[in-house]
């Protein structure tokens, strides 16, 4: 039975399909590749890569059976998919941030948020927060007045100081996990489970990941 695979674009990608070809179920995978699509005919799997915003879409329609994604994507999306395991690569933290030793988000008055993760923002801060949605360069918005505080994710937090900014609040803990299309759960459980299976003993026992 063929089983196709979504995996994102970037270093969260290049880390699951390490995890893949060191699994031996990724050696068709090439990154240099302009191509987007790689099958393996011997093991029936297909590898989609894509666009890490689409990885949800394309797992949610049933044109991929599973996929890679960031806990943060799934917790924006709200998609309906299961979340099959949780890895141990992407690790980082979804927090608020604003310019250094700023009181403002200190009391209860409604403040303006930029984020990539609107969903996310309304529902943290409810009515406390007016939300505005921004694609890059999330640290300029305090800086340059078109917010008063960003919700984004960090990793080091190195952007964040170069900028004069800091963390005022971790929110939650990210990293990446596999989803799976409902359908394809059903009728593709065996095959499924026997990817999860490999991915979780290199994700625990495997060097270098």
């Amino acid at each position: 039975m063929n089983l196709t695979i979504a995996i994102p674009k970037g270093r969260l990608g290049s880390q699951a399909i390490k995890m893949f070809k060191a699994a031996g179920i990724g050696e068709v995978i090439d990154e240099n590749s302009r191509k987007l699509i790689f099958n393996d005919e011997n093991l029936n799997i297909s590898f989609l890569l894509l666009k890490n915003s689409d990885v949800i879409t394309y797992v949610e329609s049933g044109i991929a059976d599973i996929g890679i994604s960031g806990k943060d994507m799934v917790m924006e999306e709200d998609a309906d998919i299961y979340e099959l395991y949780k890895m141990n690569i992407g690790k980082c933290k979804m927090a608020i941030a604003g310019i250094k030793d700023s009181d403002i988000f200190k009391d209860d008055s409604i403040i303006k948020v930029t984020t990539k993760f609107p969903r996310l923002a309304k529902k943290y801060f409810k009515s406390k927060g007016q939300i505005i949605k921004l694609n890059g360069s999330i640290e300029l918005a305090p800086i340059l007045g078109l917010s008063d505080v960003i919700l984004d994710i960090v990793e080091t937090g190195n952007t964040l100081k170069e900028n004069g900014l800091e963390v005022f609040e971790d929110m939650y803990q990210i990293s990446a996990v596999v989803i799976s299309n409902k359908v394809s759960y059903k009728f593709k459980r065996k095959e499924i489970k026997e990817i999860i299976d490999l991915l979780r003993w290199e994700d625990n026992n495997g060097k270098d990941n």
